[in-house]
């Protein structure tokens, strides 16, 4: 079966997260219309990210394994293991949800650590002297980022204020992911627009994205 992995990024509980419901309603509508998808879903402000630490890495600054792996202490292990956990899962899924608040213009910092986690030599990127090279484009993968914000952007400014889709979406085209879609909730604390007709404008918006985001079955030889 295909994986679909959501990705939620916000401290609030869901039914107060206007990126969490937005993103919700979504992986329902998707679910329902693509039965054939595993759902892999992380709530990251609840979970265990490790951030990257300089006893995780060997000289070429990649994550340690080996003998170096296991000369480290007992909880730093368990922080490596579960790094390469979150690797290996991202680079099994097929279609990736990040629902996620603008915070500065960017996004909160478990989000940064998570990626941090992913971005590694020889699995989701090669790094070497003549280039740097995405290894996720072995099959068709897409992304779809949700992203809030309280307040209106339009596009004559948008690239100077949303930098967190900026970033995802060069990021993730770097790893070999070529299909990305977003989805940008605003006004939500606006008087013009307010939370619920943001959330009822996204809701509207979804059933156009959704076949855009299914990948389609690997032919097989």
């Amino acid at each position: 079966m295909k994986k679909l992995l959501y990705i939620s990024v916000n401290t609030k509980p869901e039914n107060a997260s206007v990126s969490k419901t937005v993103g919700r309603e979504f992986i329902n509508k998707f679910l329902e219309q693509y039965s054939e998808y595993d759902l892999i879903e992380h709530d990251l402000c609840s979970e265990y990210i490790p951030e990257l630490d300089a006893r995780f890495l060997n000289d070429n600054g990649e994550i340690v394994s080996g003998n170096d792996y296991a000369l480290l202490s007992e909880n730093d292990r368990k922080a490596v293991d579960r790094i390469n956990q979150l690797c290996d899962e991202f680079i099994s899924a097929d279609v990736y949800v990040i629902a996620y608040p603008m915070w500065s213009s960017l996004f909160p910092s478990k989000l940064k650590s998570y990626i941090d986690c992913i971005i590694q030599n020889d699995k989701t990127i090669k790094i070497s002297e003549d280039e740097v090279k995405g290894l996720l484009n072995d099959r068709e993968r897409s992304v779809l980022c949700i992203q809030s914000s309280g307040g209106v952007y339009p596009k004559i400014i948008s690239w100077k204020i949303n930098h967190g889709i900026n970033y995802l979406h060069d990021v993730l085209r770097q790893i070999g992911i070529r299909k990305f879609e977003k989805l940008l909730v605003e006004g939500v604390n606006t008087e013009d627009v307010g939370r619920d007709k943001a959330i009822e404008k996204a809701f509207n918006e979804i059933d156009n994205l959704i076949p855009k985001m299914n990948v389609r079955d690997l032919v097989k030889q």
